[in-house]
């Protein structure tokens, strides 16, 4: 395992704050995050090392990191 830092994907999802006070994604952009979340699955089920677990703790933590993005934005 790399001590390298990586950015979250999510970090570079385009969030506006509405005139509600409210945090947004375009559905454009959740559509293909969404996409690429598929993919790597698809990639990850091919992988005879894989270990799920990890998987899904990679995605909790792009959910993480984009609902702390959703905070800053309405704070």
């Amino acid at each position: 395992m790399s001590d390298e830092h990586v950015e979250p994907a999510s970090s570079r999802l385009p969030i506006v704050t509405s005139t509600d006070g409210h945090a947004y994604i375009g559905c454009d952009a959740v559509v293909a995050y969404l996409r690429a979340i598929a993919e790597s699955c698809r990639n990850l089920a091919d992988d005879p090392d894989c270990d799920l677990r990890s998987a899904a703790t990679a995605i909790d933590l792009e959910a993480d990191n984009l609902d702390c993005r959703a905070i800053g934005h309405t704070a």
